[in-house]
């Protein structure tokens, strides 16, 4: 009971800190439009958060080698160009549209694991592609705040993310292969430091420091609430994935996949409320339907799973 307790508060804090991330994040873009420079932010305070967690003993900390460092490196840079995509599309379109198109993210999944690992999907779970195929596309032709920037960044992260999780499957199994053990939060934690690492010259390059108070002040905004929001949004947006990893420690991939699916319905519907977003019946269907294809997707895998038990 205790155990189903925490994993209770688990699943909450997961949604919770993902919902204001979307929705604090979204405030900043919108005003701030400078994704590199919110996404650097947004590494530097999780990287700080990893650094506190480990200095405190609250999660131990990792020895990590030169080898190691060199493998992860290709995870670190697919990393910082999917959340630098997403940042450009949640800038770019609505929440609630970049999330529909991030239900496309188990069609990326099947295509890079067959691609790469050699993991061909059986018919059933192809077969649940395709209502997440078409109601992405049907979402797409009838979003109001359609723009094909915001379109292609969010696609462009589903298969940054998805190479991402490949490429981690594959350092795990190296790990396991010989290699000193590095958990899923550890990995987490020192993929966000390298990204911060890897993602600041190119950020100050491109956009230049532009949180600086007379910049911002430069464009008719109040230093204080874009400082807040943003800190706040980076918090959060370090917090639910760290919490995302705890979680995928104590269930099964699939159920996990099942939460997350749940987690971006109540994101969507969270973000159309808060910014009244105009959401229309064939634009509704569509995202009901690509939805409905991630939770069969799920249900598939996990009676895949079950069969191979």
């Amino acid at each position: 009971m205790s155990q189903t307790a925490v994993l209770g508060v688990m699943f909450g804090l997961w949604y919770f800190f993902n919902i204001f991330f979307n929705i604090y994040n979204k405030q900043v873009l919108k005003a701030f439009r400078f994704p590199m420079s919110c996404t650097e932010l947004q590494f530097i305070v999780g990287s700080c958060l990893a650094l506190f967690v480990w200095v405190t003993g609250i999660h131990k900390r990792p020895k990590i080698t030169k080898k190691q460092l060199l493998t992860i490196l290709p995870l670190a840079c697919v990393h910082t160009l999917g959340n630098v995509l997403t940042n450009v599309s949640l800038g770019k379109v609505a929440v609630s549209f970049t999330h529909t198109i991030k239900a496309m993210e188990p069609f990326f999944s099947v295509v890079m694991s067959a691609a790469f690992l050699g993991d061909v999907a059986p018919p059933a779970v192809v077969l649940t592609l395709v209502p997440i195929v078409g109601g992405v596309a049907l979402a797409s032709a009838t979003e109001a705040s359609f723009n094909w920037a915001g379109f292609v960044a969010a696609m462009g992260s589903n298969l940054t993310f998805q190479s991402r999780n490949v490429l981690s499957k594959k350092f795990m199994q190296g790990m396991d292969q010989g290699g000193e053990k590095l958990d899923n939060i550890n990995l987490f934690s020192v993929i966000t430091m390298m990204s911060a690492v890897l993602l600041l010259p190119v950020a100050l390059s491109l956009e230049g420091f532009q949180f600086a108070p007379s910049n911002l002040q430069a464009m008719g905004l109040d230093p204080s609430l874009i400082y807040k929001r943003a800190l706040f949004a980076a918090v959060c947006f370090h917090s639910y994935q760290q919490v995302s990893y705890m979680i995928l420690q104590r269930v099964s991939p699939v159920t996990h996949s099942i939460g997350n699916c749940v987690k971006r319905v109540v994101v969507i519907v969270s973000s159309v409320v808060v910014f009244q977003t105009p959401v229309s019946m064939l634009n509704g269907v569509g995202t009901a339907i690509a939805l409905s294809g991630v939770f069969a997707y799920s249900q598939v895998k996990r009676l895949a799973g079950k069969k191979k038990a």
